[in-house]
């Protein structure tokens, strides 16, 4: 069988190598220069490693993307490495996201930052995420941890998350969260690109075609067989997985049912803008590696200085930062100049070290994208899509298939190997059903 892949992400990418294992023939198309999708990097001159537009890591317990990196020869690029991670706002400063941390923290009665801890441990603990989506995690963690921890603590993680859907989350996300959490971090030796990339090179190697620089314009069934479009030729396939945002679907498929893409369409999303500064020294003297900022206290959600957790010595000694908020698609930051989200951003780095000057930055960059984190309402696994299209050889695999998984390429991996699987599940039954009437003819052909 001929498959063709959209998209050279991670999921799209681990459903080349499910299928090329089973025998079939793979093109991958990437719009893009490079593979790697929302994980893929950027390498400014005098680096030695790539940088994620989008920051990246991976947890100890992802085994998903550490055992693929096993199958492919690629295992010796993980590292972990300990981190430090802290709640920050300009008032109260940064408090470590540990046991100790808070312990310290003076902000709240020593009863409530034992519920608060409480609450994580009850999560981490249980494995009923059925029961959890009942419910939201709002009235979940009030309940665990108090309302005052919620509200100083909980509360403005999910307000900047997920910003006017905050209150809609069910227990679930923050339950797989809690789950897949680890205190060691896990990055690849140049950066989740190298990965990237050696996934690409260990597919091609095994026969695939990946074809980057190449968007594809339109998929469209004919004579029972797909129709890829470019700009430059139509390519035919017997499958097709569109691994990619539900809005592109939409797009490339002018054929999906009405009904199917009004369902698509109900499926609630929210947006990623990114800022990376190289500055000429370390901005978080205390050595973290992430700030989890009160929404509205700064213009950005998370603050991260990667140079804390990946030496400097890669990058050319640029001390790396990201700061970053998950943004409705309608936000002004989303069609702003990026040099005036750049100023403001940085304009309110003082917040974080007093002693910041514009005169540390050396270079930034400004990455934006519409489609970066779905909304996981109550009861959210009713809604959430089969990887098989109504249309027969037809299949998506999205960011909205994870559920109930946070996003992450841990689990880009894993729903790459399931839709790939499924794929051949079907053909499987297909070529069993072939069978059976063949067998069938010819024994009432002798019989006769």
């Amino acid at each position: 069988m001929k498959i063709g892949i959209i998209g050279g992400g991670f999921a799209g990418l681990t459903a080349a190598h499910e299928l090329l294992k089973a025998g079939q023939q793979v093109t991958v198309f990437e719009a893009a220069s490079q593979v790697g999708g929302l994980a893929s990097g950027f390498k400014a001159e005098g680096w030695d490693w790539s940088l994620e537009r989008f920051y990246h890591h991976i947890f100890t317990t992802d085994k998903a993307i550490i055992g693929l990196a096993g199958e492919i020869g690629a295992r010796d690029l993980i590292f972990f490495n300990k981190q430090t991670t802290a709640f920050f706002c300009p008032e109260h400063g940064s408090h470590a996201v540990n046991v100790l941390g808070m312990l310290r923290y003076p902000h709240l009665p020593f009863i409530d930052r034992i519920r608060f801890g409480v609450s994580g441990l009850e999560l981490k603990l249980r494995n009923d995420w059925q029961r959890l989506e009942r419910e939201t995690a709002e009235h979940h963690l009030q309940r665990w941890a108090g309302r005052r921890a919620y509200a100083q603590l909980w509360q403005p993680l999910f307000d900047g998350k997920f910003g006017p859907y905050a209150r809609e989350v069910n227990a679930a996300w923050i339950w797989a969260r809690a789950k897949t959490r680890s205190f060691k971090l896990g990055y690849f030796r140049g950066g989740f690109q190298a990965f990237a990339d050696a996934l690409a090179a260990h597919v091609s190697h095994r026969g695939a075609t990946v074809l980057t620089n190449t968007p594809v314009q339109r998929i469209a069934a004919t004579d029972g067989q797909w129709q890829i479009s470019t700009a430059d030729a139509t390519h035919t396939f017997d499958r097709v997985i569109v691994a990619a945002a539900p809005g592109l679907l939409v797009k490339l498929v002018p054929a999906l049912p009405p009904g199917y893409v009004a369902d698509i369409r109900k499926l609630k999303s929210i947006g990623a803008v990114v800022m990376v500064a190289a500055l000429d020294r370390q901005l978080l003297t205390r050595g973290e590696y992430w700030l989890n900022i009160a929404k509205g206290t700064l213009p950005f959600l998370a603050l991260v200085e990667h140079t804390n957790m990946i030496d400097a010595r890669h990058y050319n000694g640029d001390r790396l930062i990201y700061c970053g908020d998950y943004l409705p698609a309608d936000h002004r930051y989303f069609s702003l100049p990026p040099d005036q989200v750049i100023d403001e951003w940085l304009t309110a780095l003082p917040a974080a070290n007093p002693a910041f000057d514009r005169a540390w930055v050396r270079r930034t960059w400004l990455f934006r994208e519409a489609y970066a984190q779905p909304i996981v309402p109550v009861h959210h696994s009713r809604h959430v899509p089969a990887l098989r299209t109504p249309l027969d050889g037809l299949y998506w695999a999205s960011m909205s298939h994870v559920y109930p998984w946070d996003r992450g390429t841990n689990f880009a991996v894993e729903l790459g190997r399931r839709v790939a699987r499924e794929l051949l599940a079907d053909l499987n039954r297909r070529d069993a059903r072939i069978t059976d009437r063949v067998t069938h003819k010819t024994t009432h052909g002798v019989s006769r």
